[in-house]
């Protein structure tokens, strides 16, 4: 079967499973999707002009980016593929040039490696925020385009608005134009939020005052106050078992914990509880940014997240004024709201 039937069957087939149609955009999308993939696998002698390069697929939330691009992945018919997410990548990334330090041009090796390893590399959630990643992610994809590597990505950014931040913009205009140039721009328009049609079960949002918060959570994870190491730091937790940890939201977000952090903690415990979730307007734009790294990661990684607050969702998001906020607040809307304490951990 050839590359851009398999996709086109496998995204039908997955539609199906769940119970959904593919609207107009996302079947616009895929289709190109389908054939942009045919043309990169094809033979050189049939190309009438050489395919893009890669697909860049930006919209609002919840319109199922993730979803097409999960689809093409998983039908392309290729061993050395890889999908990988925004945080994650950015860690190998970290420790891959660790690897190749005091050699001439590290980031060179680290995109041979990457190539050797991947014909097709997906990145999901694409975004950028600190100046530092950014010139290194555009010189990463300098790299990946000289070696040849098929790039897809999913962002809630347009290529314009990556890096917003008005002092550092200005020094990524050139990687933004390497993308508006190798790469196909596409808009998922907006539309209707299918996380919210989804049967996604994550995790728990409890709103209850502090102290019946706690005697829930205590039927989850015992009280056992104690300290977790996770890489470069220590945390004071609440409660802990094997597989889950239990920790208050000022322990962890008020600290200079990291995306690392919280990797490690995602690696380490299927159930993680976060008690004491207090009102996200107000609060430092750095404790927002790391609390919405950590959904992210959490999210992502498929473990059970405990979340507990005397305020209602609504009440504890309205106002938050950080970048992304947008995906994190249809992330937490995901949560169920719990009759009773469930499974412990």
């Amino acid at each position: 079967m050839a590359p851009a039937a398999a996709v086109r069957r496998h995204f039908a087939e997955e539609l199906a499973a769940r119970g959904y149609r593919a609207d107009p955009a996302q079947q616009r999308v895929l289709d190109y999707l389908a054939g942009w993939l045919d043309a990169q696998l094809g033979s050189p002698r049939l190309w009438r002009r050489r395919p893009v390069a890669g697909v860049y697929l930006w919209g609002g939330v919840g319109r199922g980016k993730s979803f097409v691009m999960d689809c093409l992945f998983a039908a392309a018919p290729l061993s050395n593929k890889r999908r990988v997410h925004f945080h994650g990548f950015l860690q190998e990334l970290q420790q891959r040039l660790w690897r190749h330090s005091g050699q001439p041009d590290p980031l060179a090796k680290v995109a041979t490696e990457l190539a050797g390893e991947a014909r097709l590399l997906c990145f999901d959630e694409f975004h950028v925020h600190d100046i530092g990643d950014a010139i290194l992610l555009g010189r990463l994809l300098e790299c990946l385009l000289r070696e040849g590597v098929a790039l897809v990505f999913t962002s809630n950014y347009a290529p314009a608005e990556l890096c917003p931040h008005p002092l550092y913009h200005a020094r990524f205009k050139p990687f933004i134009g390497l993308l508006q140039r190798h790469l196909q721009v596409l808009q998922l328009d907006a539309g209707e939020d299918y996380r919210q049609q989804a049967r996604v079960d994550w995790g728990r949002f409890i709103q209850a005052p502090g102290v019946e918060a706690q005697r829930v959570l205590g039927q989850i994870l015992p009280l056992a106050p104690g300290e977790l190491r996770l890489k470069r730091m220590s945390f004071v937790v609440r409660g802990r078992t094997e597989q889950g940890v239990w920790l208050a939201f000022a322990a962890l977000f008020e600290a200079s914990s990291s995306t690392r952090d919280y990797l490690a903690l995602c690696e380490q415990f299927r159930c993680i509880v976060i008690s004491d979730v207090p009102a996200l307007h107000g609060r430092l734009r750095d404790v927002q940014q790391r609390f919405i790294n950590f959904i992210d990661i959490a999210y992502d990684s498929g473990v059970t997240l405990w979340l507990a607050s005397e305020l209602s969702l609504a009440q504890l998001c309205a106002g938050a004024d950080a970048c992304d906020f947008s995906r994190t607040y249809s992330r937490l809307r995901q949560l169920t709201q719990p009759v009773q304490a469930c499974i412990a951990c």
